[in-house]
């Protein structure tokens, strides 16, 4: 059989007697090549901080009948792509520290004192290396504040549970980018601007500092003992990781992106910092930079007012409400908003072209908090969902009710699966959380 070197017109037509059909979309209709292309499932995870109102966050109903709750009304145009998850516990439970800490990492244990950092490796971190071959970032880690300084941030424990979520082994917590200039020139380098042609002439520029490094490295090799060789093999690996890296951004560089300037730091409006923070996130998804990405819109404990919504009150502070109506419904407000603020996100994922879909459709994005009723510091029954396309692998538009408080390891465990990179074991796991079917419904 021979195959099509060109493809097929989309609107096609069979010509009979008397009958004009148009076929149905077939593969012969892509570009040559493609046909066979299987696009990039990507992950990202996207946090909450301090907690939720969750008398306005849970869901009615269960299944696929379940209708939405107050805080997540901003997203009712995404509700088929949403799996709502109730009852899942948190793996560690410490009040700030064990909310972040956990949320990727499914770490049942911490640190005891200020200079003990101790977790696990978190799931974006995991990813990032499998994907590593792919793309010339293995994962961006990005967040919406500053760093702590250094010290206890958190009943006693070191504030690095609060500045990330992501983990690279027990001991590392990674650190997370704030600003945008930062972010910017780890995507594309300090080039000014997305235009192909400033991204191609950077990659001539470390091309020829990389070629004159590799003939260094050559001559010298041949002089060295044997202890120096091996450490300049080392090193000459992480050259190589290099040059792979500018191979693999030479293949991307005529991927046409939207025009963006190199910021100039971070907008001292909040809303501003946020929009130029997702512009970012969706280029690295569009350029197939990095296929994996954590994000905070806030950290634990952030003190962040938001008068532009009628709630002045520090974040923080307001989380503790002791339960009074009038204060968790002013909470509530700042989660609906944080709601609303990733919805736009959405939005620019639904909008972003991806194959013959758009990027939304192949993406996984758990979105939540490691904390449910922020006044008690409670882990039980984290509010928490996964949304996107999953390209295919997850069923959206239900709400999933566990009553046996699975530990939310068992869904990190599950999103490794999701992700076609199964693991025997995240952080305290005990087993993947079934959510492909509708179970006691």
């Amino acid at each position: 059989m021979a195959f099509l070197h060109r493809s097929l017109p989309r609107r096609t037509l069979l010509k009979g007697i008397g009958t004009t059909m148009a076929l149905p979309f077939l593969d012969a209709m892509l570009p040559p090549l493609r046909a066979a292309t299987t696009r990039p499932h990507r992950f990202q995870a996207f946090y909450t901080p301090n907690g939720m109102a969750m008398e306005y966050w849970t869901p009615k109903g269960e299944g696929a009948a379940f209708e939405l709750a107050p805080i997540m009304e901003p997203l009712a145009a995404y509700k088929d792509k949403m799996l709502v998850l109730s009852g899942i516990k948190a793996s560690w439970n410490y009040i700030h520290a064990g909310a972040s800490g956990s949320f990727l990492t499914g770490t049942p244990r911490g640190g005891h004192n200020e200079i003990e950092i101790i977790a696990d490796v978190s799931i974006d971190q995991l990813l990032g290396r499998h994907y590593a071959k792919d793309t010339q970032l293995a994962s961006l880690e990005v967040s919406m504040d500053l760093p702590a300084n250094a010290g206890a941030c958190t009943g006693n424990l070191s504030c690095a549970y609060l500045d990330t979520l992501s983990w690279a082994n027990p001991t590392q917590p990674l650190p997370m980018e704030w600003n945008p200039r930062v972010v910017f020139e780890t995507l594309f380098g300090d080039s000014g601007s997305t235009d192909r042609t400033a991204r191609e002439r950077r990659l001539r520029q470390e091309a020829s500092i990389l070629d004159s490094v590799t003939g260094e490295l050559a001559d010298l090799t041949r002089e060295l003992g044997p202890s120096d060789r091996t450490k300049v093999n080392e090193y000459t690996d992480a050259v190589r990781d290099v040059e792979r890296r500018i191979q693999m951004a030479e293949k991307q560089s005529s991927i046409e992106l939207p025009a963006l300037g190199q910021p100039l730091g971070a907008p001292p409006v909040f809303e501003d910092h946020l929009a130029l923070m997702m512009d970012l996130q969706v280029l690295a998804f569009q350029s197939d930079l990095t296929r994996v990405i954590s994000f905070m819109i806030s950290k634990e404990q952030s003190p962040r007012p938001y008068p532009q919504i009628g709630v002045p009150d520090a974040h923080h502070p307001l989380s503790h409400h002791n339960n009074i109506p009038e204060l968790v419904a002013r909470m509530s407000k700042i989660n609906t908003y944080h709601a609303k603020l990733f919805s736009q996100y959405l939005d620019r994922l639904r909008k972003t072209p991806d194959g013959d879909g758009s990027l939304l459709d192949n993406i996984t994005i758990l979105y939540g908090a490691g904390i449910s009723n922020s006044n008690a510091h409670s882990g039980d029954n984290l509010p928490l969902m996964l949304v996107g396309g999953h390209a295919g692998r997850i069923k959206g538009g239900r709400h999933l009710k566990f009553d046996n408080k699975p530990s939310s390891a068992n869904l990190l465990l599950t999103i490794m699966d999701k992700m076609d990179y199964p693991v025997e074991k995240v952080g305290g796991s005990t087993g993947k959380l079934p959510i492909d079917t509708l179970s006691e419904i």
